[in-house]
């Protein structure tokens, strides 16, 4: 199977690139370093020689960059799940954060799902076939201190998810929205928080490969997963 995982370096991107990975899949990855990107290529032929693992480098919240993209995509066949995980974090509240911080997180959290499902969706929907993952956030649905633009952009996603669910039903394609709170990245690292008060990245990446693999009769609409003593 074709699987499109979009940031997918580091973090929940790389812990599902190695799920689907060493499953045997076909991967068409994407982040916007170059460098660590290639890195992951390596690291997943090396260990899991039965997938073919592609890379392109794309700045996901360059419209230019999502349609370079998808055509890629499209050039090795009809997807059969997408994985829209690119994602940035900008701290601040509505009042204080930084000019242009809404700007910024909706073009990377929303606007390249967006765009790069519009793209990819004709070839899925004319065999009537795959499944889209749109990587939310426990902002998406409860509002934080410090969330600000990025906690409004992860709602965003959220409402597409679920459009693009009752939208898709015809098609027999499936829409899941993820909703993971803190999960222990490198974007931790940094916080002095003890990363066992965190979720570790395999743990949402084996529930998304989990739903991925149900019966074509079964749709997870949501998951939401949290740290077992609650949210940060």
């Amino acid at each position: 199977m074709h699987v499109i995982i979009t940031g997918a370096s580091k973090g929940l991107g790389k812990a599902m690139a190695t799920q689907f990975a060493a499953a045997g899949n076909t991967l068409l990855l994407c982040a916007r370093n170059e460098y660590n990107l290639y890195e992951l290529v390596n690291e997943l032929q090396t260990n899991y020689p039965q997938s073919a693992v592609h890379a392109k480098a794309a700045d996901m919240s360059v419209t230019e960059h999502v349609t370079a993209f998808a055509n890629w995509c499209l050039s090795f066949g009809t997807p059969g799940i997408i994985i829209n995980n690119a994602g940035q974090f900008i701290p601040g509240s509505v009042h204080n954060e930084p000019d242009g911080a809404l700007e910024q997180m909706i073009e990377t959290n929303l606007y390249s799902a967006y765009h790069l499902t519009r793209l990819l969706l004709p070839a899925m929907m004319q065999v009537k076939e795959g499944h889209i993952f749109n990587i939310c956030s426990i902002a998406s649905i409860q509002a934080y201190n410090n969330g600000g633009a990025y906690s409004i952009s992860k709602f965003a996603l959220l409402g597409f998810s679920k459009n693009l669910r009752e939208e898709m039903k015809p098609y027999n394609i499936k829409v899941t929205a993820v909703i993971p709170g803190a999960a222990y990245t490198d974007s931790w690292s940094a916080s002095g928080i003890d990363a066992k008060r965190m979720m570790e990245a395999n743990d949402v990446a084996g529930m998304v490969f989990a739903v991925a693999r149900l019966s074509a009769q079964a749709c997870v609409e949501e998951i939401v997963m949290r740290p077992q003593l609650g949210d940060l």
